[in-house]
């Protein structure tokens, strides 16, 4: 008789099963409510599907709707193999490539027989693909040797798919999913079958070109987007916050506002218009007060930089297809233009400002009793991202960093950590960010440092998270294996938006490696030359990015003191003029960015643009306020409006102008 397996559950008993024994058999074993909601499995922590018999003893957690993540995965996975057959289905001769899940769905990438898929298709597939599900088709899992997958696409025409399988190294365990006839190379899970889909909880959303493995020089292909959850509701409420977003979309606000534009000119780099940049300089004198308070000396570095440079810091040789690249030329005549100089010396605009703050703190001795010291820049830094990855202000080429890094010793890493904790959770709620995530990216594949190294510098982490107390479930805290940068493990903030997304922000690296490679060094208190820890720090993250998530975050409608137009004085009449411009005097007097609207038209128009421009008050005058030195207020957003007199109107508009960090507590300005 062949051993029995011990199946170890989460509420801590074991089972004894026999070899051949399946998660699913031990869901139905317990009861067949939990046989029925088992979607897959957790077998010493991999997902699984539930038919995959066990192969020794093993700890097992059953994944249902409950486990929302794990099961939001399954479904957009299953939904991206039931969308390539329906496709394959209603247009023959068409290839498939790759299909994945995605954060909010699925896509996969086709090549089209006769022409490129257009959104008018969709509705068709999505009929298709209701059929499949209607049809209950078992997800079943085989493996297949590298020749046979090869075989079998050539044989069906799939050009693609025969060159990635002719890829795959020798000897290697190779799987395909089949769900009918149908079938497509796969690592799985899958869920049992198709019809443990809800066929009406997933949408078909666009089609965009794409090309083969991402490479430019090779074919373009059909990209099929789509959106898949676990229930109709579901559905419905993502497409309520897609509608949501379309509305804040940061570049249509920017048409509205008038706040900047962009121009194949200048790709990737944004023409900041006087009430875009407005608000720029708002949010950096606000920053700075704070980093100021904060003990951070602000320094400017700069752009370019010798090429060796890169190389010492290791930048060259892991970043250097994102650097923008500038050779020493030397014109050598009008006709023949500018030649490159025997051996010319490559300079580098920077991508980051690291490398810069180290070659400062080396200019004369440090000892121990300066540290920390905390380096702060708004640094213009320029990446050179591929053309399609550009989006408006959240990707650009050319962006400047709230950056700073922080030179200090080993026993001063948690209090650091704290601090800068503690800045950001005030920095964050200032601009209306109740709620954020912490997580810790850990090291990658590709990484300076040694392993013991490594495990320091994320054990550090850990433990300064921990001393600040949000290394719990209220902050979201998870570890991320292989997301670190290649030199240090990084905390990452993740905020949440008023629509429920969410953005990966501020950030806090423990790096021991630049100041190694870049010679950083103070003297200790036992007259040694000791390696500061370098933090990189950054609680903005990029300008251009964080004022695009500001824009759709307030929809808009920022805050008093963030707002570009703070106030319009607007007349009912021309006899109200002189009583206009007084008024925008003395609100510009008193610090209100305050314009005027005289033009001969109706006040209802007046208010309908200015609440379009997102305007936070509009005072609104005629004969009679000129009479009584009064203005009527219409608050954005409000239908009514309030009668003040002038002096109280200036008074309440002050108070309201004011940074959050100028505030008493009380709201009153900060003596």
């Amino acid at each position: 008789m062949s051993a029995m397996f011990r199946i170890s559950l989460p509420d801590g008993s074991v089972r004894e099963v026999a070899p051949g024994t399946t998660p699913a058999d031990i869901a139905a074993a317990i009861g067949p409510g939990l046989a029925k909601a088992a979607l897959a499995a957790r077998v010493d922590g991999e997902m699984r599907d539930l038919s995959r018999p066990f192969t020794g003893d093993a700890q097992l957690a059953l994944v249902t709707a409950r486990d929302e993540k794990d099961a939001l995965e399954l479904v957009r996975h299953d939904l991206a193999h039931v969308m390539a057959e329906a496709v394959q289905t209603l247009f023959p001769g068409t290839e498939i490539t790759f299909g994945p899940a995605t954060e909010d769905g699925f896509y996969y990438d086709f090549a089209p027989k006769d022409r490129p898929f257009t959104e008018e298709d969709l509705p068709a597939i999505e009929e298709g693909m209701r059929a499949i599900i209607a049809r209950n088709q078992p997800f079943v899992r085989e493996v297949w040797t590298r020749q046979r997958l090869i075989d079998r696409w050539t044989q069906q025409g799939e050009s693609f798919k025969a060159e990635w399988a002719a890829e795959l190294p020798e000897g290697e365990e190779l799987t395909i999913y089949r769900q009918g006839e149908w079938l497509d190379m796969c690592r799985g899970p899958h869920m049992a079958s198709t019809g443990k889909l809800d066929p009406q909880a997933f949408k078909l959303t666009r089609v965009s070109g794409a090309y083969w493995r991402g490479d430019q020089s090779k074919a373009m292909l059909s990209r099929i987007y789509g959106t898949g959850w676990l229930n109709k509701k579901q559905l419905d409420a993502h497409l309520t916050r897609l509608e949501e977003a379309a509305k804040r979309d940061h570049r249509k606000l920017a048409v509205e506002m008038d706040l900047f534009h962009l121009q194949s000119e200048a790709q990737g780099s944004v023409f900041w218009h006087p009430k875009g940049y407005m608000i720029w300089r708002q949010l950096e004198a606000y920053l700075r007060r704070r980093l100021d308070a904060g003990g951070y000396r602000e320094v400017k570095t700069p752009q370019l930089m010798d090429a060796r440079q890169w190389e010492q810091s290791g930048h060259w040789g892991k970043y250097r297809e994102n650097m923008f690249v500038v050779p020493d030329e030397i014109p050598s005549g009008e006709d023949e233009g500018p030649v490159l100089s025997g051996k010319a010396d490559l300079m580098a605009l920077k991508p980051m400002n690291c490398p810069a703050h180290v070659l400062i703190f080396r200019q004369g001795i440090k000892s121990y009793r300066d540290l920390p010291i905390r380096m702060s820049e708004y640094g213009c830094c320029h990446r050179n991202e591929p053309h399609g990855a550009l989006h408006g202000l959240m990707r650009v080429r050319q962006f400047t960093q709230d950056d700073a890094h922080i030179f200090c010793r080993e026993d001063q890493i948690v209090e650091e950590v704290g601090l800068f904790c503690d800045l950001l959770d005030v920095v964050y709620r200032d601009l209306g960010f109740e709620k954020y995530a912490i997580k810790l990216a850990l090291r990658p594949d590709k990484r300076f440092g040694t392993d013991a190294m490594w495990d320091w510098a994320e054990q550090s982490m850990r433990d300064a998270v921990a001393a600040t107390g949000r290394a719990t479930e209220e902050y979201g805290w998870e570890e991320l294996p292989g997301e670190g940068a290649f030199y240090a493990p990084k905390l990452e903030f993740h905020l949440t938006d008023a629509i429920g997304r969410t953005w990966q922000v501020g950030t806090i690296q423990t790096d021991t490696v630049l100041p190694e490679r870049l010679d950083a060094s103070y003297v200790g208190e036992d007259g040694a030359r000791h390696r500061p820890i370098m933090l990189h720090r950054a609680i903005l993250g990029s300008f251009e990015r964080f004022i695009g998530i500001l824009i759709e975050h307030h929809a808009g409608r920022f805050p008093m003191w963030l707002a570009p137009v703070q106030a319009v004085v607007a007349t009912i009449v021309s006899d109200a003029d002189d009583y206009a411009h007084e008024v925008v005097a003395k609100l510009k007097a008193a610090g209100i960015r305050v314009e005027g609207d005289l033009r001969n038209e109706k006040i209802n128009y007046k208010v309908r643009e200015h609440s379009l421009a997102k305007v936070p008050y509009l005072l609104v005058v005629g004969k009679r306020e000129a009479d009584e030195s009064t203005v009527a207020i219409r608050t954005l957003g409000s239908q009514g409006q309030q009668m003040l007199s002038l002096d109280d109107a200036i008074a309440m508009l002050t108070r309201d102008a004011l940074a959050p960090d100028m505030r008493g507590p009380a709201g009153e300005q900060a003596s």
